[in-house]
């Protein structure tokens, strides 16, 4: 994992805890498990259950028994994870032995096939995958089929292995990094909300959007929106849990597009021979450096140590829940800025009372791209002052386009450097995905400098998840060429990687 900023320093710039793991042995080393059985369970779940128990304990995950596991009212304790092997009757659901609805992740172990078919179209798996979810009232689904078994996820994503157990590499490349990042709504307490404090934006910027998400409408790889209530519930009562869980939202929206406003950035500090006396020790650990009365960030590009004044940044973006390939901007659209790891939400002055605008589950990901741009620019300006890219976010901002799918090579515009494809998979809505987007832009940069290539932005793969394409292109430019390819292809369940070898 890179080291170019400090885990101290991702928590003062967005909010990220210092003790977040970010590579698999450290979420290998956080995790605590418990498996909770069905009372009727088949032989190969039996056998799967036994070698996934295993697995973890080779990995050096805590399994706990359920005495460990439980407070004295019978209920998991926050943190746990529980695996839940079989088939279970409405009364014997996890989900009725958790204190909140956010304190777990539950994973359900079918021994079915996955309800997936190979001639399913990327909307139709979607929505079989969370209709599974909804029903079992699990985060995960594990199906195991003969000689094969599956993850399945709530953004959608299915990853297939080969055999009929896990083995430990397959927890802790694949399993253990999603046990350990729950997909969860924003809370409240973690942004300030401004209703209609959000003015209509220019029509070439409604425009952009507009024509973005139609150029996209076409493509079945860009997954729409899942709606909560066409799925199917045991009752009534699992329907308001999921109701409450996704935040009172219509559903699960899956990509996004967003314009970063314009940001002038100033030029960081080049350390070697600037005569400030800062040793590497305190530049490596220390979420900040003060000088002068102004705050800096030190950040580590080639071996050489910079210092970068974060500044204020801001993003127009698609409201959760809307369908992003029939934009209404007037209603769509929302505001989101970020100034030192504080977010602020604004839904669009005029707003319908009716209309439910909430913040995307991708909100601090989003932001962390913007940051990330606004890193670049500075840098730049005082290391490559020729390069254009801190000139064009100035004065133009940057677009960035988020779907469940990969490009192909001949989709990656010249000036863009790819990274991530061998960083944990996780969904863009955990903490991990908001370092993994700033430090990766940390590395696209070293990519172009090292080519002395002039950086115009970057493709951040995420694995099992999608991609995100951030740069100087309008929303309009990416789709088409992105669109104009073959590229945002459906995941590919079979290699779980990007095409590539760039």
């Amino acid at each position: 994992m890179s080291n170019s900023i400090s885990p101290a320093s991702l928590g003062y710039l967005l909010g990220i805890s210092p003790s977040t793991p970010l590579e698999t042995g450290d979420m290998c080393r956080k995790l605590q498990v418990v498996f909770f059985q069905a009372e009727k369970n088949t032989p190969r779940l039996q056998c799967f259950t036994a070698s996934l128990m295993n697995a973890c304990k080779i990995l050096g995950i805590r399994v706990l028994s359920q005495n460990q596991a439980c407070r004295s009212d019978g209920k998991f304790k926050p943190g746990v994870v529980v695996i839940a092997p079989g088939a279970f009757s409405d009364e014997q659901l996890v989900i009725n032995r958790v204190s909140t609805l956010y304190s777990n992740i539950i994973v359900g172990i079918h021994d079915e096939p996955p309800p997936l078919t190979e001639t399913s179209l990327p909307q139709e798996k979607l929505d079989r995958i969370v209709g599974k979810l909804a029903w079992e009232m699990v985060h995960i689904s594990i199906y195991i089929a003969g000689d094969s078994w599956t993850i399945c996820t709530m953004n959608g994503g299915f990853v297939r292995f080969e055999g009929s157990c896990p083995l430990p590499s397959d927890v802790l490349e694949t399993l253990a990094p999603k046990l350990t990042a729950q997909v969860t709504p924003p809370k409240p307490s973690s942004f300030n909300h401004k209703s209609g404090a959000f003015p209509a934006e220019s029509p070439e910027v409604s425009a952009d959007f507009a024509e973005c998400g139609r150029l996209w409408s076409s493509n079945c790889g860009f997954l729409t929106h899942t709606l909560r209530e066409d799925l199917k519930y045991r009752s009534p009562f699992y329907r308001k849990i999921v109701a409450r869980y996704l935040d009172q939202r219509s559903g699960m929206s899956y990509g996004f597009f967003a314009r970063q406003q314009p940001v002038p950035a100033p030029p960081a500090i080049r350390l070697k021979g600037s005569g400030h006396g800062v040793n590497e020790r305190e530049l490596k650990q220390t979420p900040s450096i003060c000088l002068e009365n102004r705050h800096y960030v030190p950040v580590k590009v080639l071996e050489e140590w910079l210092l970068v004044e974060p500044v204020p940044v801001s993003v127009i973006t698609t409201r959760s829940g809307c369908r992003k390939t029939s934009l209404n901007p007037a209603t769509d659209l929302v505001a989101i800025s970020l100034d030192k790891a504080r977010i602020t939400f604004m839904t669009p002055e005029g707003l319908p009372e009716n209309t439910v605008s909430r913040p995307s589950f991708d909100t601090r990901t989003i932001l962390s791209h913007a940051l990330g741009n606004a890193f670049i620019s500075s840098i730049l300006l005082a290391i490559r002052p020729s390069w254009r890219f801190p000139e064009i976010l100035a004065c133009k901002g940057a677009s960035m386009t988020h779907w469940h799918g990969y490009p192909e090579t001949s989709a990656v515009p010249e000036g863009y450097f790819v990274h991530g494809r061998n960083k944990p998979p996780v969904s863009c809505s955990t903490p991990q995905s908001a370092a993994y987007s700033l430090l990766g832009k940390i590395e696209a940069l070293e990519q172009a400098l090292r080519k002395n290539q002039e950086y115009k932005g970057d493709i951040h793969i995420e694995p099992n998840h999608g991609t995100n394409i951030v740069g100087i292109h309008t929303l309009t430019e990416t789709a088409m060429i992105v669109n104009g390819t073959r590229a945002a292809l459906p995941l590919d369940p079979e290699t779980r990687s990007f095409k590539s070898d760039e």
